[in-house]
């Protein structure tokens, strides 16, 4: 399989990648990584992490973050360990590791994996985004990342409640017609969901959408203005995409 190295962050970090074999980070990944904010040695659990690349993200801007990606599959949690090791990482290497682990996972059996209780202040994660029963990929690495399988979101998002602390932040990003399932999943173990539609262009339906959510909250749900990828007809990002995408500005939340 021929391998790729390509820079996020304007070159702060870079990502090992298949070149042709299993999902490719991109965009995704940066936006992902902008939903987390804090100061200080938060712990950052990246579920489903693939090479590491929304982890990473977030390693490259917050500079005390310590960040664990968990990856179910050998050979992507392979990518992740040499992407780590990368002399153009040295910097990020200290404060990343990567735990081999099915998400799915239950208490004892997810406890012994290196998933423990209450150990995480944020959790991040872009999941399986196509029903399982959907003409994929004939690629059976990129199939078992883009498919989706029964109560995906209620599994992985039970898993983020688990090891996360009270009042700690669940960061995901899905498609659009994800929603009633994510919002289900959450159900009392996280309040004050915020979502917002990630569109190509103003007059165009949206793509994705960012969620945010804190455990135990009891705030009401909200949704907030529209992210725009592009102003006109051209490729250009919109400024604010940009700098999302690029590591040099963060997704706040407008609430607690």
């Amino acid at each position: 399989m021929t391998d790729t190295i390509d820079a996020f962050h304007r070159g702060r970090f870079h990502l090992l990648q298949p070149k042709d074999g299993g999902h490719r980070a991109g965009m995704d990944a940066m936006l992902l990584a902008s939903l987390v904010t804090g100061e200080g040695a938060i712990r950052v659990a990246d579920l489903g992490a693939g090479a590491g690349a929304a982890g990473l993200g977030v390693a490259a801007r917050l500079d005390a973050a310590q960040v664990t990606l968990v990856e179910r599959s050998p050979l992507m949690a392979g990518y992740a360990r040499r992407t780590l090791e990368l002399a153009e990482n040295a910097v990020l290497r200290p404060r990343a590791k990567v735990v081999e682990a099915d998400v799915t996972l239950r208490g004892k059996a997810r406890m012994e994996a290196g998933l423990p209780d209450n150990a995480f202040d944020h959790v991040i994660m872009n999941p399986p985004f196509n029903d399982s029963r959907d003409r994929t990929t004939p690629d059976e690495l990129k199939a078992q990342a883009h498919a989706m399988t029964e109560n995906l979101f209620d599994s992985w998002i039970r898993t983020a409640a688990a090891i996360m602390v009270p009042g700690g932040q669940l960061s995901l990003i899905a498609r659009p017609q994800s929603v009633a399932e994510i919002i289900a999943a959450c159900g009392n173990r996280f309040g004050g969901l915020e979502l917002t539609a990630i569109h190509p262009r103003p007059g165009e339906s949206a793509i994705r959408l960012l969620v945010t959510a804190i455990k135990g909250s009891r705030s009401r749900l909200a949704i907030r203005a529209p992210l725009f990828m592009h102003d006109g007809a051209g490729h250009p990002f919109t400024q604010q995409v940009d700098d999302l995408n690029n590591g040099r500005a963060a997704y706040h939340r407008e609430g607690r």
